[in-house]
């Protein structure tokens, strides 16, 4: 059986993902920053009722030493590791002018050395393997930019870049490297807008209409399946045609 493993996946996109990675029928490797993250929380559950093997892993995917024993304990458990999406993510927004150092350094470590950490020894796995599939999420905002997410932004170009450069340098393995992008998904954070605030980011949408997390999932489904076998070192824009 293969496995999967996704990072920050106790909720939202991340558990989404799982879920639709476990239909296909990978076992899947939760992991998320603290137990608290599970609380009150089905996910593993509704994995398991797809017939499919399901453990989660407490880290800090910013902490290199813990990622590090983190995909060790991944690989001992299930003997491969197949498919690994970074997901992870944070946010700590403020205009340029009065963003602080630890927001800025906070979301650098979290959403970008992460997918380093991950990267790294993931990696090595699957070249090993010869075969594996990396999938790093990164944003509309990395593309585009985005007043009051600097930091953020900075992060989401950094793994437009990252994707193309672990896709040159794992290939030839048999590891291929894409990653996806997101725009406005219906998410709780999207829940807590103003009907204003809505209004206006939908205003910008070709098809007037938020993502939902199941979309962004079945992209990932795909850039993990046979079927992108040879497509390697891309970036697919899941927006409803924001930015055209």
């Amino acid at each position: 059986m293969a496995t999967a493993l996704i990072t920050g996946s106790a909720r939202g996109i991340g558990a989404a993902i799982a879920l639709r990675l476990a239909k296909d029928g990978y076992d899947i490797a939760l992991n998320d920053i603290s137990e608290a993250m599970f609380e009150n929380n089905d996910i593993m559950d509704k994995i398991k009722a797809e017939g499919v093997q399901c453990e989660k892993f407490i880290c800090d995917v910013s902490n290199y030493a813990q990622v590090e024993e983190t995909v060790k304990a991944v690989k001992t458990r299930f003997g491969t590791i197949d498919v690994l999406v970074n997901n992870a993510g944070i946010t700590r927004d403020g205009l340029l002018a009065r963003m602080s150092e630890e927001q800025y350094d906070t979301v650098i470590a979290v959403n970008q050395k992460s997918v380093f950490n991950m990267s790294k020894f993931v990696g090595n796995v699957m070249m090993r393997q010869r075969s594996g599939r990396i999938i790093n999420l990164a944003s509309v905002a990395g593309l585009y930019g985005n007043p009051g997410q600097m930091n953020y932004s900075a992060t989401k170009a950094a793994i437009v870049g990252m994707t193309k450069t672990v896709a040159k340098e794992l290939g030839s393995r048999g590891v291929t490297c894409n990653a996806v992008a997101p725009g406005f998904i219906k998410t709780p954070m999207t829940d807590k807008l103003t009907d204003a605030q809505k209004e206006a980011m939908i205003n910008q949408i070709a098809m007037k209409r938020y993502g939902e997390v199941e979309e962004i999932a079945g992209v990932v489904s795909f850039l993990a399946s046979k079927d992108a076998s040879y497509v390697t070192g891309q970036v697919i824009e899941i927006s409803g045609g924001l930015m055209m």
